[in-house]
């Protein structure tokens, strides 16, 4: 099947009675974009793992049109999660909460917590409405990539991945580039377990509290694995100094080599070179699109360099130690 313009009245109505019937969509958000199915049919969410050969016990996020449908999903929003909806929804806020017994438990992988979120992009907000007049209460989507892989920011990168039997919808670019941030709100006190554009201090802002860390009694959530969003070529994460006194010795390069920074590499043309912007909101919309080129170009070895370690840097550099983790 085509890629459909994500703008098209019957395209958003063809995905939405797929989606009814237990099938299989891929849609933009405005962070990347989803392999959705209807997340209360535990047999449609099951397609979702076997299609990106990820693991069973490895939760997913549900996505939904609204605060209220929320509910269909949780026993209860605790007072975290809805004063973080009422800041930041629609929009890259994904929060965990205590799940609705009997409903998305193959969503949930089992866990009696589940992640929710409200995405701001108008194609998926579309979808999501069209699915619920027909029944549907919410999607679950997990990034439209393998397991492990970089997450996609165009239809033509889901396509890529999953070929002409996926109905996509075209939703353009994404703007954000990477996943949401994920708050567990389940327990006690609020838990960062994901970082993502939206920086701590802007969720602390908004919760009136701060933020703890991940410890051992945390829900699992996605993206959360030591080893996640890798390229085919070997990514090496390398602080500027490490990255400037390697690009001094173009006699030690590997072959294949592509490099991903702020600093020019002097002799361009030999080996790949793409800049790594300087705004972190920048770097973040494109992070995944950049290394997904790299990889089409034939890299083998991609050198990055670190962004600092700083607050508004936080998603991105997360995102980039678990790729090179691989």
């Amino acid at each position: 099947m085509p890629i459909l313009a994500g703008d098209d009245p019957a395209a958003l109505a063809a995905a939405a009675q797929r989606l009814a019937a237990g099938g299989l969509v891929g849609l933009p958000t405005e962070t990347v974009y989803g392999l959705g199915a209807r997340a209360d049919d535990d047999q449609a969410v099951a397609a979702i793992f076997r299609a990106k050969g990820r693991p069973a016990d490895h939760p997913l996020i549900v996505h939904v049109a609204a605060l209220a449908q929320a509910e269909a999903f949780a026993s209860q929003l605790p007072p975290a999660a809805r004063r973080l909806a009422a800041a930041f929804w629609p929009g890259p806020v994904t929060v965990i909460v205590p799940r609705r017994a009997g409903v998305a438990a193959a969503a949930a992988a089992g866990q009696t917590s589940i992640g929710l979120r409200c995405p701001s992009h108008p194609v998926a907000q579309g979808l999501l409405q069209r699915a619920a007049a027909l029944g549907v209460p919410g999607v679950a989507a997990p990034s439209a990539n393998r397991f492990g892989r970089v997450s996609p920011t165009t239809a033509a990168h889901v396509a890529g991945e999953f070929g002409p039997g996926l109905l996509v919808l075209d939703g353009g670019g994404c703007a954000v580039g990477i996943e949401s941030a994920i708050v567990d709100c389940s327990r006690s006190r609020p838990v960062l377990l994901r970082p993502g554009l939206l920086t701590r201090t802007a969720l602390e802002e908004a919760l009136g509290e701060p933020l703890l860390a991940a410890d051992a009694g945390a829900p699992r959530a996605p993206g959360t694995l030591a080893s996640h969003y890798a390229p085919r070529a070997r990514l090496r994460l390398l602080s500027a100094a490490a990255l400037a006194t390697a690009l001094d010795k173009p006699a030690t390069w590997p072959a294949g080599l592509a490099v991903y920074s702020r600093r020019p590499v002097a002799a361009p043309g030999s080996c790949l070179w793409r800049r790594l912007p300087d705004d972190p909101a920048a770097a973040a919309h494109d992070l995944f699109a950049a290394l997904r080129r790299l990889d089409d170009d034939g890299a083998a070895e991609i050198w990055v360099e670190q962004p600092p370690d700083a607050p508004a840097w936080e998603g991105v550099l997360d995102r980039l130690r678990r790729a090179a983790h691989a």
